[in-house]
């Protein structure tokens, strides 16, 4: 029955790359009550990208204007205006960081009690069928990685395409035949992103799937350990676990 469960779940795994969109659209609706928070934080994001440009800027100013015609005087206004342009920046990112590892850590709360909720409102048969080891991957495990997706996913995703984008800019502004010399690289960059992002979508489910396996046995174990006891199977447990743990060692 269990490896059955196992098999359902594994199938569920396969086909969930089918609904991604619908899946982003569902937990977005998350967000919803942290909206004020989100507009910080992306005020935040951008105005960390923006005084992070001032850095290589003044490091042109510093060399064509005073380095290399030997012209040393103002160069201390400019390393100074380097050094609170880093104070700035470190600042804003520290605050954002704050403010969306706030985010998470709420949307992880909600999640988890609506999780619970669920579950408690399950017929008792869900439980014959699925392991709780699973479940407890599902409430605990994967509802972390989802913090991830809440911290540093959509609002740095937006953080990042502003920053590309001003780099872009920039770079045209300066010297537009060597900007667009080094853009010939971006299409390798999205060929390379897009097989790195099939191979480790596929690694993670497996991940995710060995893991379930260790926390399923593990949940069985300790809960028949006075069966696993009184029938001299510590070893045989012992063996079935370690074998468990490091298929998960390897997949990860």
């Amino acid at each position: 029955m269990r490896s059955s469960a196992f098999h359902s779940f594994e199938e569920e795994d396969e086909k969930a790359k089918v609904y991604d969109h619908e899946l982003m659209r569902r937990l977005l609706k998350y967000l919803s009550p942290y909206k004020l928070q989100i507009v910080v934080a992306l005020i935040l994001t951008i105005a960390a990208a923006v005084v992070m440009l001032a850095g290589p800027y003044l490091t042109k100013i510093a060399i064509d204007d005073y380095i290399r015609p030997l012209n040393l005087k103002g160069l201390d206004l400019i390393v100074l205006c380097y050094i609170l342009a880093l104070v700035l920046e470190a600042a804003l990112n520290y605050a954002k960081r704050y403010i969306t590892q706030m985010i998470g850590l709420d949307v992880m709360y909600d999640m988890r009690m609506q999780i619970f909720s669920h579950l408690q409102r399950l017929h008792v048969g869900f439980f014959d069928r699925n392991p709780v080891g699973r479940l407890m991957t599902r409430v605990m495990g994967d509802v972390s990685v989802l913090n991830d997706l809440f911290t540093s996913g959509v609002i740095e995703v937006f953080g990042d395409l502003f920053s590309l984008l001003s780099i872009r800019i920039m770079m045209l502004s300066l010297n537009w035949k060597l900007a667009l010399v080094t853009f010939t690289v971006i299409p390798l960059i999205f060929i390379a992103t897009f097989i790195f992002q099939i191979k480790v979508r596929r690694a993670y489910r497996e991940g995710r799937r060995q893991l379930a396996r260790v926390n399923a046995f593990l949940e069985e174990n300790l809960v028949g350990m006075t069966t696993v006891q009184a029938f001299c199977q510590e070893k045989r447990s012992f063996d079935k676990f370690d074998e468990r743990n490091e298929s998960y060692l390897n997949t990860n």
